[in-house]
């Protein structure tokens, strides 16, 4: 399993040290920064190129007003987001999109969820040929009923995948809020096939892993099972990342090897 976490290139060369893991994980709204000219996305490929680790994913696809649920999506400007963010990701790299984007996705009140998950499929298929061009896969993250009202848990996430029907669209699994939500590792049994990229923080106040104790084991166990080995990145609300940030890496491993891998 390749280990990394959450990141960017200028918050990396500011640490004391060089961080033993094989890859950093961006925002695109953040990074990739879709609404902007080129010439202001240039210095931040050009950071990530410097700072020796690949970037070969990114979350966040898109910003809470660029909503992609609800009676107000605006198709001609989620289709030209779209476009940017996929070629950028080609000129750097990057082969997954996470689409999580808590803020867009949430249904408005009074508006039909059932009517909103078709949207975020519908959407999902849009996007998808245009990944498969630029060479990138879009993994549908399922996120915690505290913080979204759209696509909560895994098997929710697979349904999403199944629906789209395209091998440019995928899952992402968060143990984070696996926890948060009550999931059950062998539900991760249950979508494996699907699964191309997977997330880790704590449960309680999405911690570093190592600050409260957390025992990864059955579910990365669980993933072990469903044949997933690819790529886990650490996505914790840091407090103080050049202090948590080798300890969180160290438990990570530990419980990786526990489990098997």
């Amino acid at each position: 399993m390749q280990l990394g976490f959450c990141t960017d290139p200028a918050t990396l060369s500011a640490l004391p040290f060089r961080p033993e893991c094989d890859f950093i994980e961006g925002h695109v709204v953040n990074f990739l920064l879709p609404e902007s000219p080129d010439a202001a996305f240039a210095p931040h490929a050009a950071a990530l190129r410097a700072c020796g680790f690949p970037m070969p994913a990114a979350n966040v696809l898109l910003p809470a007003t660029l909503k992609c649920s609800g009676p107000d999506l605006d198709y001609e400007r989620l289709n030209r987001y779209a476009h940017t963010v996929l070629r950028r990701c080609r000129e750097i790299g990057m082969t997954r999109i996470v689409f999580g984007s808590a803020g867009a996705r949430m249904v408005p009140e009074g508006f039909p969820v059932a009517r909103a998950f078709e949207q975020y499929v519908d959407l999902l298929r849009q996007f998808a040929p245009l990944a498969e061009e630029q060479g990138v896969m879009i993994v549908v993250e399922p996120l915690n009923r505290g913080e979204c009202n759209l696509i909560n848990s895994v098997r929710e996430g697979a349904e999403a995948v199944r629906r789209a029907n395209h091998p440019a669209v995928k899952l992402l699994v968060d143990l984070f809020h696996m926890l948060r939500n009550g999931e059950s590792p062998d539900d991760l049994l249950a979508v494996g096939p699907l699964i191309r990229h997977a997330h880790l923080a704590e449960n309680r106040d999405r911690a570093a892993p190592g600050m409260h104790g957390d025992d990864f084991r059955p579910y990365l166990r669980a993933l072990r099972r469903a044949g997933y080995n690819d790529r886990l990145a650490l996505e914790p609300i840091w407090t103080d990342l050049p202090t948590q940030l080798a300890p969180a890496l160290r438990e990570v491993r530990r419980q990786l090897a526990d489990a098997g891998y």
